[in-house]
């Protein structure tokens, strides 16, 4: 592969930090699972109107390839992954926040969830078809030993009824096929083989399984009781540590395949109706700045709201505890609600 060449337009963290001298220093490196420089950067290469444009494949990708991917995850995450150590902290305990619509009068729903891919396992864009199937049992065998309010069924993509897969695409629980990012990642291979979803019998606790990473846990429910929703999410996580061992870098945190979800791979977010604040777009951003919170679509990235009814969430992940980054995400929240109240 030779060097690629940039659309003008592009504006990739990968075209501004690939120059031809580290494309030189780094194209014969490979991880031990053989994941390679041209696999890193093909999304970025192919859709040149990617944000970010590099895709790890394995844990090993973060130390192989960091001289492209330590400026991407500095500037991203405004923290210095080569002085740096990331914290975790997934205690209640040390989570100390009210309900901030004890009312309900904002709130529609609360959702948080982490990013976590299997220890000595090749990630999503790097994965053959016979290690995602070891993955997936491997991971659906654990969910289905769990017990009192994460007891659930799990239900794998391939054999999964119509009948079932629209009442969970109605539920907004059912992940689709990757878009185009994703597909020039690799990880849309071998669709919908070895992918799959479990939730709980009250719907409160989900877990994605090998979509972008190979589980994505989620602990949900109406209402904006962030911290009951919190404490949810960690119990899951340590009934899951019992069996499953996690990539983790006392430098980056929990790896993921994107570096954007580095560190806590955590994102707590709100369904809020703003429908006042909304008409102030410019205040709207400002209180979001000042609390990095991220404003998304009610159906997600780069979709629209509906209704004044805004996604909130955190925007830091790298460099801040888990507690941390929902407690600044629930303050933020509070001020947009006492803001909303004020109009």
């Amino acid at each position: 592969m030779d060097f690629p060449r940039f659309p003008d337009h592009c504006r990739s963290a990968l075209c501004r930090h690939l120059s031809p001298e580290l494309f030189a220093e780094l194209s014969s490196r490979k991880t031990r699972y053989g994941y390679t420089l041209e696999q890193l950067i093909r999304s970025g290469v192919e859709n040149p109107d990617s944000s970010i444009g590099v895709y790890a494949g394995d844990e090993e990708s973060y130390e192989t390839f960091a001289p492209l991917l330590d400026p991407i995850i500095r500037e991203y995450h405004r923290f210095d992954p080569e002085t740096g150590r990331h914290r975790s902290d997934l205690d209640p305990g040390h989570l100390q926040i009210p309900d901030p619509d004890p009312e309900g009068a904002y709130i529609l729903s609360t959702r948080i969830r982490v990013a976590r891919n299997l220890h000595c396992f090749p990630f999503g864009p790097a994965i053959a078809r016979r290690e995602r199937l070891i993955v997936e049992c491997m991971i659906a065998d654990t969910l289905r030993l769990l017990t009192g309010e994460f007891s659930g069924r799990y239900y794998p993509l391939s054999s999964m009824e119509s009948a079932t897969r629209q009442r969970l695409i109605e539920d907004h629980f059912l992940f689709k096929e990757g878009d185009r990012f994703l597909e020039s990642a690799g990880l849309n291979r071998d669709w919908p083989e070895g992918r799959g979803i479990y939730h709980n019998d009250d719907r409160t606790f989900l877990v994605w399984v090998n979509e972008e990473d190979q589980l994505r846990i989620i602990s949900m429910e109406p209402g904006g009781d962030i911290a009951r929703v919190f404490t949810r999410l960690a119990r899951a996580v340590t009934e899951l540590e019992k069996r499953l061992t996690f990539a983790y870098s006392r430098r980056l945190g929990y790896l993921t395949s994107c570096p954007t979800n580095l560190g806590t791979a955590m994102r707590a977010s709100v369904h809020i109706r703003l429908p006042k604040l909304s008409e102030d777009p410019e205040r709207f951003r400002r209180i979001c700045d000042d609390h990095h919170l991220q404003i998304r679509g009610i159906h997600g990235e780069h979709s629209d709201s509906e209704g004044g009814i805004w996604d909130i969430s955190n925007r830091r992940r790298l460099g801040v505890t888990e507690v941390e980054a929902v407690a600044e995400m629930a303050e933020g929240v509070a001020e947009l609600i006492r803001t909303e109240k004020s109009l």
